[in-house]
């Protein structure tokens, strides 16, 4: 997997429109990622560095991860733009 610019893709965030998470709401999709990094993990598939910072910004920036897969897959999209 390429490198993912987190700051492009924080910049992208920022600029759109839904409703962040609440302090409390990102408190418990915190620990669904860590415990959804540690299954990763036992299957031998742990994320990058990168990945991982990638996943901690969405959510200091409020992205509830029900967002989350449609804006990683717009990293694949052919014209390189988040």
């Amino acid at each position: 997997m390429a490198e993912i610019d987190v700051e492009h893709m924080r910049r992208c965030i920022r600029a759109m429109d839904f409703e962040r998470g609440t302090a409390a709401q990102i408190a418990l999709w915190r620990e669904d990622l860590a415990d959804a990094r540690a299954n990763l993990i036992i299957e031998n598939m742990a994320p990058t560095a990168n990945e991982d910072e990638m996943f901690a910004m969405m959510l200091a920036e409020g992205l509830p991860p029900s967002l989350m897969p449609s804006i990683i897959s717009s990293l694949y999209r052919p014209d390189d733009s988040v």
